[in-house]
Order: structure tokens, then sequence, then C-alpha cells
């Protein structure tokens, strides 16, 4: 595998001393606003995340996307108003991944976007379940400058892959990761980074060992083994792994289960990044899958008035004061233990 020092120099490259003050004022205002219980953001988002689309060709059962759920609006992202996010914000923010929900690589202008972003020198990622990933995908991605790209591959036979990527083929997937990493190699470039991601169930637990294998086998630059939120976990789940190690989620002396860990009145999240879905909504963070706490439009304001507006703040002080009051943060992983080395 690439050492893990290349990612480091990926990250470097994206480096200026305007993102580099902010970065260090949003350190400072989160601290400040920790210790006095007051939401001080004096910054902008040294991050963001923006959502192509809330299409998928997969149905994975813990996923609003896959379970076709969501009671808000489904589309595709405006590639205008992703471009005026980027122009308006990319002088401060210097990370941006591109997923929320849905698959990326249904937007028709993905790769276009991520080149628009990349030439601002912002690290660019993105997840997929790699069924989009033919040549001429992979060649676009890695033309496009793209930093960092996340594969899930989350069983290394088609029966254990497709226990939880329902309507997944694993051979599609293994295809797809090898046309990047040869695009990657034939046409010299340095990105995009490639992590495998497994989410690790009940169903996979068994191929850990084998699947870090199998990465190395590909070429991948590293593989993470990733905990799986549950929506229904207070009595157990089918979908809970038996080793604790890769689960969330802890038996209590009752029988019940629990979220790993306490959950703390402070989110680093939203002081240093926040979520746009694809028609402009702004929300906390990844949790509010359904944008239940929209705290914006940005088709009414920037996202620099939003970032620092009064509903903002006030969910900042709410967190402050009883996180757990907060229903997408009662399953949040936020100071929890998500990826396991296994």
């Amino acid at each position: 595998m690439i050492p893990r020092t290349t990612w480091n120099r990926i990250i470097l490259r994206s480096v200026t001393p305007k993102r580099l003050f902010n970065a260090l004022l949003l350190l400072v205002s989160y601290h400040f606003s920790r210790l006095t219980r007051r939401a001080w953001m004096p910054a902008r988002p040294a991050a963001l995340a923006v959502e192509p689309t809330t299409s998928c060709n997969l149905r994975c059962p813990e996923c609003p996307s896959g379970l076709r759920s969501f009671t808000r609006p489904t589309g595709m992202l405006d590639a205008e108003l992703f471009q005026q996010i980027v122009d308006q914000n990319a002088a401060h923010s210097a990370y941006l991944t591109f997923y929320f929900q849905g698959e990326p690589y249904l937007h028709p202008k993905f790769t276009d976007m991520v080149k628009y972003a990349a030439a601002k020198k912002m690290v660019t990622v993105t997840s997929t379940n790699a069924h989009y990933l033919n040549e001429e995908n992979a060649r676009k991605t890695v033309a496009s400058g793209l930093s960092k790209l996340i594969i899930s591959l989350d069983g290394i036979t088609q029966e254990t892959y497709a226990a939880y990527r329902i309507g997944g083929k694993l051979n599609t997937v293994l295809e797809g990761a090898r046309n990047v990493l040869r695009m990657r190699e034939e046409m010299k470039s340095a990105t995009p980074f490639v992590t495998f991601q497994f989410l690790v169930v009940r169903a996979n637990e068994h191929e850990v060992e084998a699947a870090r294998t199998l990465a190395q086998e590909l070429g991948a630059d590293e593989i993470v083994f990733k905990t799986a939120q549950l929506y229904d976990y207070e009595n157990g789940n089918p979908l809970m792994p038996e080793n604790e190690e890769f689960s969330r989620y802890v038996r209590t002396p009752g029988g019940k289960y629990k979220l790993r860990g306490t959950l703390l009145n402070q989110c680093w999240k939203m002081w240093h990044s926040c979520v746009i879905t694809w028609d402009g909504k702004v929300v906390p963070c990844c949790f509010d899958k359904d944008a239940a706490h929209q705290l914006g439009d940005l088709a009414q304001q920037p996202l620099t008035q939003v970032w620092k507006s009064a509903p903002y703040n006030n969910f900042r002080k709410a967190i402050l004061q009883s996180r757990s009051s907060i229903d997408i943060c009662a399953n949040c992983s936020e100071g929890t233990k998500v990826f396991a080395q296994g």
C-alpha cells in the first residue's frame, strides 16, 4: 500500500494562510464556547459536504436512499448552485465532501463539479458503491483531481456483500476499483487516494482479515473497518456484529443496548463543518438525513450568513446545554468509536 504520508501530503497542499488562520480561529471559538456554554462563531466553516443526489441504485437497509424513505424532496444538485457554493467559500474552506445521501456517480456532472473544486485547491472526497466506475468514469475521476475515493467493500463474497448492499454486485465493485487504480497508474497521477471502507455487520464480521488481504492484493491505499449506525438497536438488531469491537452499541446489564460511550454536551462538527442538501438547504451534519433541522436556505442567503445566523447559533447552544435532548444526536457517533482496525 502507498504510505499514509501520501494522504498527509495531499492535505498539506490545500493549506493557505487564510485557511490556516480560519481553522485556528475555529479551534479557539470551539473551546471558548465549550468553556462558557455560549455559541461564539467568528470564523467560517473549514469543511463542507454537498449532496450531489439523493438517488441510489442499491437498497441498503439502514439508508434512507436505499429504503426510499425520504420525506424531504429528492433530486440532483444544480451545477450553478454548486459553483456558487465553491466560489463563496473556497478561500476559507479547505475540505469538500461530495456525499450526504445517494450515489454521487448518478449525477451526470459529478466529475465536472469535482474538477471545479479541485481547481480551487480544495481537498475533494467522495464515497461510492463503485457500480458506475467503468473505464470512462475511472478516467474522468482521475482527471478531475479528486483527492480521495472511498469505495464501499462490505464483503469478499457475493453472499456476504449483498447481505447489506442489497441489489449490489461484488464483481462490479472490484472491477470498478481496478479500473480506477489502473487508470491512476496509467495517467501517472498521485490521486485519488483510494480507501476501501468495510462496514462491519454480523454477516461479514468473519471476513475482516480476508478483506484486509484483498485490499492489499488490489493495491488500495488503505482499508478501514467502520461500525454500522442502526436505527433500531435497543433490543438488538440482526445486523449487529457479535464482536463488540465492531459495534457502536454495547449491551447493558438489563439486556438492552445503548450507544457506546457518553454523549457529551459538545460537538466539533457544529463548529468546523456543515452539510448542504442537493436543493441548497443547510443542515447541521450527516446525521440529519431527512433535513429535519434546516438552518438556512442558500436560495435565500449565502452560507457565510447562514453559518453565523441566529438559528445556527441557537442549535450550537442547544448542543452545549443538552445534546442528548436533540433527536439526531441521540444516535450520533461524534466522540464515539466509529472505526476499528480489527
